[in-house]
């Protein structure tokens, strides 16, 4: 019974805190397969708060792997218009866009041609590049991302137990990080929004010039433009409506100018990239772009992956997140980077957000070329903070600031 009522409360926080569905409203779920019966309580509580009509996708990964290993190679990038027309239609209409991770085979794609992989991944980014930059970039979609247990994945983080328990276990700590397992949990996460939006506030009024990571491996400097604005906890949509992008979330994050990186770094988690898991990552960074790299696993997946454009080894954000966070305080490695990116400060190669910079969605390409901000079809968060990692400001004032000293919040 205690499963069942957290569960449900984990939907509800979904439909209503997540997503905050509005009366009338379009809702979109996408899910595996195997999510399809928490999906359809995430419909159910979505109906319940007056959406109009709700669709659930639900996706078999083992097509995805077939038409990678039996497609012609020139058809790999290919997506159908109606694919397009859809996600176009949900930012006309102001829809409600939740994707649900937790992959019920982590490994299903791990053995493939990382440029079959790639180029899928490609076309599919392609055929919705409209909807996330009018979309998600411009907040005009509610959207979140959460997470279900499936017994694969729990096992890699529970290897000790049979697969049930592993997957019971996982469960309850995806309640427990996402608050949901006791209490007012709605009155939780608006708490926890206030600290994180004013933690975000206070990052933007000290005017970051230069974001200094130090720790083993780790002397990596990051640049930030005159303009950046970190942002944290919910978001709102022009329509004036709050919701939150991602379930968890602990980070604190900004837009950094990609020029002014400079330094080498060590991944403190291991992140999937196309289906494989990347482990043991160093990168050196030179003129803002990564110059060299070696990974323990996966460095070929990762290099096809970063070089999909010129975009690809610059970096389109930067995240600040201490050890209190409840993720990093399970002492888990989740394997996947909805919760992982929320136990580390990380950085992301790739694409940048204009919501990070101050009139962001009013600029030209150019004006936004100007501030470093980066373009890409790639975006992944890559972790590189532990409880030994320090974190240091330099300001456009020219003052010095640290901010988070072996992996903890400073006062500043």
């Amino acid at each position: 019974m205690q499963f069942d009522a957290s569960l449900k409360n984990y939907a509800k926080l979904l439909v209503l805190h997540g997503l905050n569905v509005q009366k009338g409203q379009i809702v979109n779920v996408t899910a595996e397969v195997c999510h399809r019966d928490f999906a359809m309580l995430i419909a159910e509580e979505a109906y319940r708060a007056g959406s109009s009509y709700v669709n659930i996708d639900l996706i078999e990964p083992r097509l995805a792997r077939s038409r990678i290993l039996y497609s012609r190679a020139e058809n790999l990038s290919y997506q159908p218009p109606y694919i397009s027309a859809k996600y176009k239609q949900f930012v006309s209409d102001t829809a409600a866009n939740i994707r649900i991770v937790g992959m019920e085979d982590p490994e299903i794609l791990s053995d493939l041609d990382p440029k079959a992989v790639n180029a899928v991944r490609m076309g599919q980014y392609l055929a919705m590049k409209e909807y996330y930059r009018e979309g998600i970039e411009k907040s005009a979609v509610h959207w979140t991302i959460a997470a279900g247990a499936t017994e694969r994945w729990a096992k890699r983080i529970f290897p000790k137990l049979t697969a049930l328990d592993a997957k019971q276990a996982l469960w309850n700590e995806i309640f427990k990080i996402c608050r949901v397992d006791s209490g007012d949990y709605l009155q939780a996460w608006r708490k926890h929004n206030h600290v994180l939006q004013s933690r975000a506030k206070k990052l933007t009024e000290l005017g970051i010039k230069q974001l200094h990571f130090t720790g083993p491996g780790t002397d990596l400097r990051v640049g930030l433009s005159s303009k950046a604005i970190f942002k944290g906890g919910g978001d709102m949509s022009p329509r004036g409506v709050e919701f939150e992008p991602n379930i968890p979330t602990e980070e604190c994050f900004t837009t950094p100018d990609w020029r002014a990186t400079e330094g080498f770094v060590r991944a403190t988690r291991p992140f999937l990239v196309n289906g494989k898991l990347i482990k043991g990552l160093q990168m050196r960074f030179h003129k803002g772009e990564i110059a060299e790299f070696s990974a323990d696993e996966g460095r070929e997946v990762f290099d096809e992956y970063i070089s999909s454009d010129a975009g690809g080894r610059r970096l389109g954000e930067v995240a600040l997140v201490g050890i209190d966070s409840p993720v990093y305080q399970s002492g888990l490695v989740f394997e996947e980077i909805l919760f992982d990116e929320n136990a580390a400060c990380h950085i992301a190669v790739g694409s940048s957000y204009k919501f990070c910079l101050r009139e962001g969605a009013r600029l030209s390409e150019s004006e936004l070329a100007d501030l470093g901000a980066n373009q890409s079809t790639v975006h992944t968060d890559i972790m590189i903070s532990s409880d030994q990692v320090d974190v240091a400001v330099e300001t456009y004032e020219g003052k010095s600031h640290l901010i988070i000293s072996q992996g903890e919040w400073v006062e500043f």
